[in-house]
């Protein structure tokens, strides 16, 4: 299945191979069909199947490789091939969840990919849907932000961005560009860019050029390739990151890596970023800054909880929605965390 809405450079694997090398030829034809139904049903009616609208591909992957892994266990459990499982599979598969070592956001995940089988049996098999005693959530019940950028460590990694970029010749691996600066503006528009419109990394794989409006300072991100959205969102970014990036598209005009293509940043080996590529970026800014990264979650959505945690603090919850183009409210409150001493200044201020 087609995965260019998910983590660059994946597809939606119908059978995992785990679970094809446990079948015969005749089984794994019927779990193909099978889980093709399933997975298509989530793509395009699993959110809300009154409304014809499904989760996004990312979110489906995440839930097929989930569910093919239940798949798994319910045959060990059962001595071999069944489908589709019972409620009495789900049951016990998630007793055995909730008194083993995951976290509780990993048995949330789990337990919400167990919730979605049901849904579709429900809808698509008549079974009833399968009810659970347990409350795990796949945030782990953690409304705060998670780990995200001091100002200080984002005016270093903005800094270490413009002396990263390498020879922009193709063919110069990305981490040898660490070692090398010649005037590329590849990577410094990449990094800027995400510590402005707090770019999720399939955004960074989805941009294109025309999503870039350097002259007024904005991204403009059709509904089309939106992510976890319903609506076209302009998205600010400030002077110094409009002139990296019209920079950028002036350099990547003379590269013939692009010539046949409208996507704003590709890999030396001509992919999408995706997730892995950026979390290494990340990292090696965070090495050139001297920014310690071993006991942190330091991954591209840090620079992302970076940006809603201090758009909050300088402005209010309204320009956080915009600024990280939240559909839902609910999602930017978990910014709303006024310090402590900021609270204390507030109350002194105010007599």
């Amino acid at each position: 299945m087609d995965g260019s809405e998910t983590e660059p450079n994946r597809s939606i694997r119908i059978v995992p191979t785990p679970n094809e090398e446990l079948l015969t030829e005749k089984e794994q034809l019927d779990y193909y069909e099978y889980r093709k139904s399933f997975l298509t049903w989530l793509l395009k009616f699993g959110k809300n199947p009154e409304m014809a609208k499904g989760y996004s591909p990312y979110t489906v992957y995440a839930t097929g490789y989930r569910s093919a892994a239940f798949d798994r266990w319910v045959w060990d459990h059962n001595g071999g091939y069944k489908a589709p499982p019972t409620e009495e599979d789900a049951t016990v598969f998630m007793d055995e969840v909730a008194l083993s070592d995951d976290s509780d956001c990993m048995k949330g995940k789990k337990l919400e990919m167990l919730r979605r089988y049901s849904k579709w049996l429900s809808e698509q098999h008549g079974q009833d849907q399968w009810a659970f005693p347990w409350k795990f959530k796949s945030g782990g019940g953690n409304n705060q932000p998670r780990d995200f950028l001091s100002v200080d460590e984002r005016r270093a990694i903005r800094q270490a961005a413009l002396g990263l970029d390498g020879n922009p010749a193709y063919g110069v691996e990305d981490k040898d560009a660490l070692a090398v600066t010649d005037g590329s503006w590849k990577f410094t528009s990449i990094v800027w860019t995400s510590l402005d419109a707090a770019l999720r990394p399939v955004e960074v794989g989805r941009a294109k050029v025309g999503w870039v409006d350097p002259d007024n300072g904005v991204l403009r991100i059709p509904i089309e390739e939106s992510s976890k959205n319903d609506g076209n969102w302009t998205v600010s970014v400030t002077d110094r990151t409009a002139t990296a990036l019209k920079r950028w598209l002036e350099e990547r005009a003379s590269h013939p890596r692009y010539e046949d293509t409208d996507a704003l940043w590709l890999t030396r080996h001509g992919n999408r970023y995706g997730a892995n590529e950026l979390r290494r970026l990340l990292h090696g800014l965070c090495d050139r800054a001297g920014i310690d990264y071993e006991h942190r979650q330091m991954s591209w959505y840090t620079i992302r909880h970076s940006v809603g945690t201090y758009m909050t603090k300088e402005r209010d919850l309204a320009a956080t929605k915009a600024q990280l183009r939240h559909k839902c409210p609910k999602t930017t409150m978990k910014y709303d965390q006024v310090p402590v001493e900021d609270r204390r200044d507030a109350l002194d201020r105010m007599g």
